[in-house]
């Protein structure tokens, strides 16, 4: 590493953001309501991190696992030190790094983006807003509804709990590397649901059984819970179903054993 520069390493899915335009759009998609508390996960060479530094009244943390990038953090941005939290994301306890709750921001790793979506859902009631990038196909996914033939896990256990909107598509010489791919940026924002009406546990179950044999029916990809599919969902497929209809169909089946 050079005083100015972090390599990018290719199995941490690093991929720098160079163009200050797009880093400052990223930012200010954040809700000011939101961002009173903001975490920012992998930070990189601190393209984000800079505009976010500039927000008033804003107590930002930033999560690395890379060294490097840590070091030139603290190298380039005075006063950074104490924000920085040298971990995984992945498998580090966030829920105690705010007083209340905080929002997430990032361009997240390529290779590692559907299970920071999973992490979020599981801190949903810490997380009110997130701006994440993303490969585009990601996005996409994460954004449609049913029917749509990338309308899959990760659509619905979203926006089982989330508002999702798209907000611009990224190309790739934006960045350093250049990924193989173009990137998104979206925005997920909690909605009122705090719990569904359903054992949530088993709509995780189902949601997760169904699209793993998305071809099947779910009369026939539900087969190995243990229930009886109702009549009304059997000869449907996965991707036809709403996320109202996946809670309805929980709740069916959860009364099967009470």
């Amino acid at each position: 590493m050079t005083g100015n520069y972090v390599n990018a390493k290719k199995s941490l899915g690093q991929h720098f953001l160079k163009d200050q335009n797009i880093a400052r759009k990223i930012v200010s998609a954040l809700t000011p309501c939101h961002a009173l508390q903001v975490l920012e996960v992998g930070p990189g060479m601190g393209i984000l991190t800079r505009f976010l530094m500039e927000m008033p009244g804003v107590t930002l943390k930033v999560i690395e696992i890379d060294p490097e990038s840590i070091h030139f953090l603290k190298a380039n941005f005075p006063g950074i030190d104490p924000s920085i939290i040298q971990d995984n994301f992945l498998t580090a306890d966030i829920t105690g790094l705010f007083t209340g709750s905080f929002a997430l921001i990032g361009n997240f790793p390529y290779n590692i983006s559907s299970q920071i979506f999973f992490k979020i859902i599981g801190n949903r009631d810490w997380i009110p807003e997130v701006v994440g990038m993303v490969q585009k196909e990601v996005a996409e996914r994460i954004c449609h509804g049913p029917g749509s033939k990338t309308y899959g896990i990760l659509s619905v256990l979203l926006q089982a709990f989330y508002r999702i909107e798209y907000l611009f598509t990224v190309g790739e010489s934006v960045f350093n590397p250049p990924p193989k791919v173009k990137s998104a940026v979206i925005r997920l924002t909690r909605n009122e649901t705090e719990h569904l009406e359903c054992d949530e546990a088993l709509f995780f179950r189902v949601v997760k059984t169904a699209f793993n044999q998305r071809r099947k029916m779910l009369g026939n990809s539900l087969k190995s819970l243990g229930y009886r599919v109702p009549e009304e969902f059997a000869s449907l497929r996965a991707e036809q179903l709403s996320v109202a209809q996946f809670v309805s169909l929980t709740a069916m089946l959860g009364r099967q054993t009470s």
